[in-house]
């Protein structure tokens, strides 16, 4: 997995349709193009969402805390499949019951190093089966949250969470979270 072929990302056109592929590091930049990305929130039984706090080594927004997971589909991998393959990478986890939340999602926005992200980034809620085993190149830390608390810290401390998770939680109801995978809130 470690050459440069299997590491590409769709590249999109304004219209989000694919007009080719670029490397993934070579991609992220000052002037990063739009390309085609995917955010998932992971459920748990007690129904709440996992946070996770980027690794420090990241290259942008490093041990800012955001979303379960996030990454790129390579050219040609269904969503799902994408998902499915970064929470085993990122968390060690399986990702099940996939399903979109905001399926039209798109964000840009600049990191204190200038790095620029340019994403049509479709946001899915699944549930998560296994124990966690962060890999500490991705994932600095964890907590479970009620998706209520999670509503609250973007709305009154963005500052605390990755700019793409901010705008995602104050455009869904934090019920979406789990009525979208149908368990019930007691």
């Amino acid at each position: 997995m470690n050459s440069m072929a299997e590491d590409l990302v769709v590249l999109l056109g304004p219209d989000a349709q694919p007009i080719g592929t670029a490397d993934r590091m070579a991609v992220h930049t000052h002037e990063t193009p739009l390309h085609l990305a995917f955010s998932c929130y992971l459920m748990n039984a007690e129904d709440q969402t996992l946070l996770t706090r980027r690794a420090l080594t990241k290259r942008t927004w490093p041990g800012v805390w955001t979303n379960s997971c996030c990454g790129h589909p390579k050219p040609g991998e269904p969503m799902e499949a994408a998902i499915a393959r970064r929470v085993r990478e990122e968390l060690g986890g399986t990702a099940t019951m996939i399903r979109p939340l905001l399926p039209d999602f798109r964000y840009e926005a600049i990191d204190a190093s200038g790095i620029r992200e340019n994403e049509v980034c479709p946001v899915f809620v699944a549930t998560l089966e296994g124990a966690l085993t962060p890999d500490p190149g991705e994932v600095m830390e964890t907590r479970w949250v009620d998706p209520e608390v999670l509503g609250d810290v973007a709305g009154r401390a963005p500052w605390m969470l990755s700019p793409w998770c901010v705008d995602q939680v104050t455009q869904m109801d934090p019920a979406q979270l789990t009525s979208e995978l149908g368990l019930a809130r007691s």
